[in-house]
């Protein structure tokens, strides 16, 4: 049986995490799923850690010390350890994943890796529907410090400023639209965060019944 659940996406900023945390607070009885420490188990602290080791040694060198490929390869920690979280999900309680393998993957073609590592990655199982937060890119540029809290994984090239970043946000957002084109897709527009929330509850409790 395909475990019943819904993602959360969205490119870089947009709030997703935001989210998250106030769905944890709102939806206790609602399982989610994501890599970012508040919703990592003790046991899963490898998963953390490599997350840590990406960003601060592995992306500062990506295209000089390290293969757009191997950047990929230290993803795919992160993708199996989502898909994982799958395994024993039951048909009738609400579970909300953050950004599954899509974003992910987004981000891996924009910088270039091997097309064939993500055909394993597609045939994951599938969610009900993807519950897409749409943000400006001028937005999202202020909500990373205008940069400052920019990795390699959110612009182009190796130094970081509007220009570069807005255009990887623009590709990221028609990449991961186009990767679950297949399935119902609700795009939340920008606006205040408890009106996300709100559309992004109402939109699970449909669907989950």
């Amino acid at each position: 049986m395909q475990p019943a659940f819904s993602v959360l996406s969205g490119t870089d900023h947009a709030g997703k995490s935001v989210v998250m945390r106030a769905l944890a607070a709102e939806e206790p009885t609602w399982r989610l799923v994501s890599v970012d420490d508040d919703f990592l188990a003790p046991e899963h602290g490898v998963v953390s850690r490599l997350k840590s080791d990406l960003v601060r040694e592995t992306l500062p060198g990506l295209g000089k010390h390290h293969s757009p490929d191997f950047v990929a390869s230290l993803l795919q920690t992160a993708v199996v350890h989502l898909r994982d979280q799958l395994v024993d999900v039951g048909p009738h309680r609400p579970v909300v994943v953050d950004s599954y393998y899509y974003k992910i993957l987004a981000k891996c073609r924009l910088i270039g890796a091997d097309e064939e590592i993500f055909g394993w990655w597609r045939g994951f199982p599938q969610p009900r529907r993807v519950l897409f937060l749409d943000v400006d890119p001028a937005e999202a540029w202020r909500r990373s410090g205008e940069g400052a809290r920019a990795n390699r994984l959110e612009f182009h090239g190796e130094h970081v400023d509007r220009d570069a970043f807005a255009s990887f946000q623009t590709e990221l957002r028609a990449l991961i639209l186009a990767e679950v084109a297949h399935l119902p897709v609700d795009v939340v527009p920008p606006g205040d965060v408890a009106t996300a929330v709100r559309r992004v509850r109402e939109a699970v409790a449909r669907e989950h019944g």
